[in-house]
């Protein structure tokens, strides 16, 4: 059998996670902490693109390319665990087109890279590993690949992707939708053409810049220029800072995907959160197999939690006991001094709360 050509995995570690504060705070935000299982949801990012990770060789991954600013720089390091990477940092968050176009402007123009956060849980890894080579395989024939998450609800918080003509081992993207309103996500679940955003790419680095030149020519002379004057420190690169702290920051949706005329989709069913809030971590440990019990109710960290009469209650603490009586779809999440209770429909506020914001 003909092995596949390598797919360079592009792992972005940005973001501050503050919609899970208490637990999640700048020095040592959301990626880098164990919220699914015992191990961080970086590491789980990281084991999912290895080499040989499922033993199939559905996917043909190369060591990581890792994108990050530099005060996480260590944490890194250290959750590598000597595993071979790169990393590029950032002198200047500026989301996320800039962050991978960094990327595909150290790749030669036709390798093939993934694009994934570093921040989202996957609980069926060979079905991502399939979609990821499925992926691949479109992306050599110049696709702008998005992975296309099969939505189970109709959920607000995400975009939306309409699925337009068949290609092969996925479909051309027909329309880039924004997040719904209750209605429309209703809508867009029944009609069976709609899955969630879940902001997981492939492109080929060549092809991906040409359509930023096309886009934001402004944006990709800016990243050229940044990583031409750029300098190696071991596995470092480090752009020129002043160079692309002068970028002006837009999504990769926003700069290049809703603009292209080759978006392509592969479909994907592998149990995907982003894990976004207080509510979508609770929606996920409730997902995993004896994880929650028989009323819904969820409990992690170090400490005790008593729940009596309570359904959809997730309690998480560093230590204090947490005890509720007669509580429905509640997160208590106690952590470093701070308690947090909010309603799941609260959940995407918490962000805005003061000791977040000041975190």
């Amino acid at each position: 059998m003909v092995k596949e050509p390598p797919i360079h995995p592009v792992i972005l570690c940005g973001g501050s996670g503050t919609r899970l504060w208490p637990v999640s705070r700048a020095y040592c935000p959301k990626p880098f902490l164990p919220l699914m299982g015992e191990t961080t949801l970086f590491e789980q990012a990281v084991r999912r693109v290895a080499r040989g990770a499922d033993g199939e060789d559905a996917a043909n991954f190369a060591a990581p390319i890792i994108v990050a600013g530099a005060h996480h720089g260590d944490l890194i390091e250290a959750q590598m665990h000597g595993a071979p990477h790169r990393m590029i940092v950032e002198s200047a968050a500026k989301n996320t087109a800039p962050a991978i176009a960094l990327a595909a402007a150290i790749l030669p123009p036709d390798d093939i890279m993934l694009v994934c956060p570093s921040d989202h849980h996957i609980a069926d890894e060979p079905a991502f590993r399939a979609a990821s080579a499925a992926a691949a395989r479109l992306a050599a024939h110049d696709y702008l690949v998005s992975f296309g998450i099969a939505p189970d609800r109709p959920e607000t918080g995400y975009g939306y992707l309409r699925r337009g003509g068949e290609l092969e081992g996925g479909y051309a993207i027909a329309q880039f939708v924004e997040k719904p309103d209750l209605e429309r996500a209703q809508a867009y679940l029944a009609s069976g053409e709609y899955s969630w955003n879940g902001g997981i790419f492939a492109f080929r680095a060549g092809a991906l810049l040409e359509e930023l030149v096309a886009h934001r020519p402004a944006m990709a002379a800016a990243v050229r220029d940044a990583v031409a004057k750029g300098h190696e420190e071991g596995t470092r690169f480090y752009p020129d800072a002043e160079t692309f702290a002068a970028i002006d920051g837009d999504s990769i949706d926003y700069a290049v995907m809703e603009n292209t005329a080759h978006a392509a989709m592969v479909p994907a069913d592998m149990g995907w959160s982003d894990i976004g809030n207080w509510a979508a971590l609770a929606d996920a440990i409730a997902a995993a197999p004896g994880a929650a019990d028989p009323n819904g109710n969820a409990v992690r960290g170090s400490g005790k939690a008593e729940l009596l009469d309570c359904t959809g209650v997730l309690a998480s603490s560093d230590g204090p006991r947490i005890s509720a009586v007669g509580l429905d779809n509640v997160c208590i999440i106690v952590s470093d001094g701070e308690v947090l209770v909010t309603s799941r429909e609260g959940a995407q506020r918490v962000g805005k709360l003061p000791g977040a914001a000041q975190q």
